[in-house]
């Protein structure tokens, strides 16, 4: 690392003849404004810019950067933020958010979910993030029934910057990142590279993480043409820590873990998580006339990796082996350890087209991808391995996805003060999935065809904006969905949003409100019910919705205190709801019904609040109080199996010294300083035994007081 810090400032050091072309304002990503909303569209939405990520990464993962935005609530399994985390914008987890990383999709393709561990310290590398709540404009990949997140690497960085980054903390948590910027040099050619190191062995026992990662781009512009060549990976080992801790141990060892315990004496060593993940995207952006902007992009992604687990008296027949004969006794069972892989292959191109004249915005714009997994186990040892073959693999099986969207999006300057807008997109899903772990001979074929229409009105004056939109989402069931059989299919789930909002940007103050009422259509809801295959499933609840009223504002009383908050109050409720309960008495289920419940993880409060004051100049003193109502854990509302409400308060310091192009920040973060025992998330079951209902809990606790510190320093 020395000698790349070393290398790097030299060059820092060289006079080249870098200058400035044009207006760079040309050239600012093409695939950025086709899925992202402008200020004056009718959304609700958060924005941060380069200056304010760079100060909320500290080396937590990317969900906790984006805490503060309005309606989020985030969850780690390490408990300190590092690692495996979780983010849900108005209660929907992140298998209902869109994201997309410079416009190219990011959401695993079969789970539906978004994990940012393997991408770590993408953050570092991010110029822009804009968090878009509800179902938002069209985008490219799966719908969004609860957000999108929208992240931008491609910003034209036209100054020369060196910073080398680095935090330390509590759980023996570093992180290490060094950047490069090479500015704009040769008139038509910019560089920009990062490393990045973060370890930490988490708040829960054994539940350490060692991440690493590069990003490097290459980009050549001038005044109508820009071609940039993006490579980024990141590599991932965590040791397990998503069992979660049950109720009663919770009371007596908060950071306990159960993962690795199936091995007799020390837990085993390596219940580890492995994963690489690499993209390579390639954009080219052209400026046709005054008018008219175009943007073209390949991409792939390429992700390889396994957890690997100790499991103890095993059927062989379950791994499809025949009973072993020692000579003695006949052997069924067996101790060994296994790896669950995953080999996937993610490829396509998304492009667009962009009018800009006079009143009128039109943009066209879409995407295609493929995607190939292969899902295969192994063996690696036993310990009775004579019965078991080398290298063996007891199941093998892939799966393949084709998504083509189309979108055309239109606002229209219709007055003074007005302003429409048009979206319709066009979505076709095609997924095949051949056999699954435990049901190998179970194959689903499914396609979609998907309509998506949106359409909002604003209306501005001075620094007034009022807006109404109405947005439809439509996506299909994730992986584990359909594990069912043939005449059990899960339908399709259906968004209908509707947004109502204001807001007023003064010189000193600023507030938003913003009114929401979300009703879905055969959301897809685990009910605990056993499918005819004998898997847990989702099944499709005919209606559910969550309204809600989210509030914003900022005032800089002084120059030295400024005062920021949101407070989210929301409904979350679903109709007719049927509870499976498994009958270990009498075999079977016994089913509840609910008329109205509330939907689970979604709490009716969510609240956050900043105090920052400036007691001198280049200082900084900021206080962060978040608060989270109670969650259910699943969606029979009953206190017994929920998430308590919490209130955390974080103090964060820093100093900035800036000498001779050279700029040194120094900050010092502690977190709950309260001391406050919470837990944001977890999960229950529940089951008929000697004639009595028993639920078991098991949550994920979060640290008590910690400390993150660290030292940036930058050259320009």
């Amino acid at each position: 690392m020395k000698y790349i810090l070393a290398g790097l400032l030299a060059l820092h050091a060289y006079e080249s003849t870098s200058q400035k072309t044009g207006d760079t304002t040309l050239l600012q990503p093409v695939e950025l404004t086709a899925v992202r909303a402008a200020d004056g569209m009718p959304f609700a939405k958060f924005n941060l810019n380069r200056k304010e990520i760079s100060k909320n990464n500290v080396g937590q993962d990317l969900p906790f950067i984006l805490n503060q935005s309005p309606s989020v609530v985030v969850n780690s399994d390490a408990g300190n933020g590092v690692g495996y985390t979780g983010i849900r914008i108005r209660g929907t987890d992140a298998s209902r958010i869109n994201v997309t990383l410079n416009g190219i999709p990011y959401n695993d393709a079969e789970s539906q979910g978004t994990f940012f561990v393997d991408m770590p310290d993408i953050a570092s590398s991010a110029n822009s993030i804009q968090v878009l709540r509800g179902a938002g404009t069209s985008t490219n990949g799966s719908g969004s029934f609860g957000g999108s997140i929208n992240i931008s690497t491609n910003d034209i960085i036209a100054k020369r910057n060196i910073e080398f980054n680095n935090s330390f903390g509590s759980y023996h948590t570093f992180k290490n990142t060094l950047i490069f910027n090479s500015g704009i040099f040769g008139k038509h050619f910019t560089v920009d590279t990062r490393f990045s190191n973060i370890r930490s062995d988490g708040y829960i026992d054994r539940s350490d993480s060692r991440l690493k990662s590069y990003y490097t781009s290459f980009a050549f512009l001038n005044k109508k043409n820009s071609l940039r060549l993006n490579i980024f990976s990141g590599k991932e080992k965590t040791y397990q820590a998503w069992n979660g801790v049950d109720e009663k141990t919770l009371q007596i060892n908060r950071r306990y873990n159960s993962a690795g315990t199936e091995k007799a004496g020390e837990p085993y060593e390596n219940e580890t998580d492995n994963y690489v993940q690499s993209h390579y995207q390639l954009f080219y952006n052209k400026k046709l006339n005054k008018s008219w902007k175009a943007n073209v992009a390949a991409f792939l992604t390429k992700g390889k990796g396994y957890y690997e687990q100790y499991k103890s008296a095993q059927m062989l027949s379950d791994y499809g082996l025949p009973d072993y004969n020692n000579g003695i006794n006949e052997i069924t069972e067996t101790n060994l350890v296994r790896r669950l892989w995953l080999d996937n292959d993610f490829f396509g191109n998304i492009f667009s087209v962009q009018h800009d004249h006079l009143n009128r915005n039109l943009i066209v714009g879409g995407s295609w991808s493929k995607y190939k997994g292969k899902h295969y186990g192994e063996i690696i040892s036993a310990e009775i391995q004579a019965a078991v073959p080398r290298n063996y693999k007891w199941y093998d099986l892939n799966a393949d996805k084709t998504d083509i969207g189309i979108f055309g999006k239109w606002t229209e300057i219709i007055s003074e003060n007005w302003r429409t807008y048009t979206d319709l997109q066009i979505r076709a899903v095609k997924y095949n999935i051949y056999g699954f772990r435990n049901n190998p001979v179970l194959f689903q074929a499914n396609n979609y065809l998907f309509f998506n229409p949106k359409a909002g009105i604003t209306y501005s004056k001075n620094k007034t904006r009022a807006y109404f939109s109405f947005g439809r989402s439509t996506k299909e069931p994730n992986r584990d969905d359909f594990e069912a059989a043939t005449n059990n299919i899960p339908r399709p789930e259906k968004l209908n949003d509707f947004e109502l909002g204001m807001e007023k940007k003064g010189r000193k103050n600023t507030w938003e409100i913003n009114l929401y009422y979300m009703l879905y259509h055969n959301q897809l809801s685990l009910s605990g019910k056993i499918n005819d295959v004998g898997a847990y499933t989702r099944i499709n609840v005919k209606k559910s919705y969550r309204a809600g009223i989210e509030l914003q504002g900022r005032s800089i009383i002084n120059k030295w205190l400024d005062i920021s908050g949101n407070t989210s109050l929301s409904i979350n409720k679903i109709n007719d709801f049927t509870e499976y309960i498994d009958d270990y008495d009498n075999g079977g289920q016994q089913t509840k019904f609910y008329t109205k419940s509330n939907l689970s993880y979604s709490p009716s409060v969510i609240s956050t609040a900043i105090i920052k004051f400036i007691p001198v100049k280049n200082a900084e003193i900021i206080l962060t109080g978040k608060y989270i109502s109670r969650q259910y854990l699943d969606n029979t509302s009953q206190r017994s199996r929920s998430l308590k409400p919490y209130y955390v308060q974080d103090l964060r310091t820093n100093y900035t010294i800036e000498r001779n192009n050279v700029k040194l920040n120094f900050f010092i973060q502690l977190n709950n300083i309260f001391l406050r025992k919470y837990e944001a998330n977890g999960y229950t079951f529940s089951y008929i035994y000697a004639d009595k209902l028993n639920t078991e809990n098991y949550y994920f606790p979060m640290a008590p007081f910690n400390v993150i510190a660290g030292l940036n320093i930058q050259f320009q």
